[in-house]
């Protein structure tokens, strides 16, 4: 269920409009980036500026960003000191947008610039949440496409009932909803459930994704279970649930079957019993409890890297960027000024 919209009303244009790119290992597709941002800006009716974050790159990524700040003042640059991943250099973006609306967007092509044209017509209609939903995933293969479908259900099921299916990190908010969200500073984010759980009106803008400029994925089948697991553990109660009712149930028939054997030994069926089952019954309980007890110790050590309050990220080098702005949890190294 979509959160209520009966407080949506309609809105000016935002004076700034910025828009947050995470890039890692990206050098082969920012040369089609910039050529794509660019061709829309002028079609975008307000002031714009892009946030590049270069998350601990090890190609020419940076390189490629500098160049592109130096030639427009209104591109900022953040290279952080090294990977902290996707949700993490996408959070810095979102510290360091000044504008009045925010998109937050891929480097790989997959979520089309253009794209934000409808997007902010939806935000004048009032929305603070308008995200980009996938009705086809062009050039992706039968277990990509079944393995994604799997991941949006079952996370909408595990994490938030209001988490849209089919939905990437590809989306606009608004100021008061992303004033809101930075409020949130856990260690293990996910910022898809993160935007669900704060609220404010929120509508979709459905697109047929398509295939990736250059480059390959940052999320293979691996990484994509580890994102999932990642979610799930961080952001839902649901796995220790599980876990309670698998207990009960073994400890019912635990108790089922030892009155079982009673029954048996007072109406004089008693039969010596082998080896076997008892043996299986211990395997069962004994590899069910150590299952148990790494889903607890998962939950440990999120508790463990919580009070340690790290910052989520470190920004070692900055182009365009004020040396006096500072941001919730970040720290700000001496800005790089050679590329301005």
């Amino acid at each position: 269920m979509a959160p209520s919209t009966s407080n949506v009303h309609r809105r000016p244009l935002p004076y700034l409009l910025s828009i947050v790119i995470p890039l890692y290992n990206e050098e082969p597709v920012i040369s089609l980036l910039q050529a794509g941002i660019e061709s829309l800006i002028p079609k975008i009716p307000c002031a714009v500026e892009v946030v590049l974050v270069d998350d601990g790159s090890r190609d020419g990524t940076f390189f490629m960003l500098s160049q592109w700040a130096s030639e427009n003042a209104g591109v900022k640059v953040l290279a952080l000191s090294r990977n902290f991943g996707h949700q993490n250099a996408a959070t810095a973006g979102l510290d360091y947008a000044s504008g009045e609306a925010v998109v937050l967007m891929d480097a790989d092509l997959q979520d089309p610039p253009e794209l934000i044209l409808p997007m902010l017509e939806r935000y004048c209609d009032g929305y603070d949440v308008v995200y980009a939903q996938r009705i086809a995933r062009e050039g992706e293969g039968p277990l990509k496409r079944v393995t994604a479908w799997a991941f949006y259900r079952l996370m909408r099921l595990l994490i938030h009932r209001d988490l849209p299916v089919d939905v990437g990190d590809y989306r606009l908010l608004s100021r008061p909803c992303l004033n809101a969200l930075r409020q949130l500073r856990e260690t293990h984010r996910f910022l898809r459930g993160m935007v669900a759980w704060v609220g404010f009106p929120q509508t979709a803008v459905q697109f047929r994704r398509p295939q990736r400029a250059a480059g390959h994925t940052k999320y293979p089948f691996r990484k994509m279970l580890g994102f999932a697991s990642n979610a799930a553990l961080s952001f839902s109660a649901f796995p220790l649930k599980v876990l309670f009712v698998a207990g009960f149930v073994m400890a019912a028939a635990g108790f089922a079957y030892g009155l079982y054997a009673i029954c048996r030994v007072l109406l004089g069926l008693y039969v010596v019993p082998g080896w076997t089952s008892l043996i299986v019954a211990q395997c069962i309980t004994g590899g069910s409890i150590l299952m148990g007890l790494g889903m607890v110790g998962s939950y440990v050590a999120r508790i463990f890297e919580e009070v340690k309050a790290r910052p989520l990220y470190i920004v070692a080098r900055s182009i365009n960027i004020a040396t006096a702005q500072t941001e919730p949890q970040a720290v700000m190294a001496i800005p790089d000024t050679e590329a301005r």
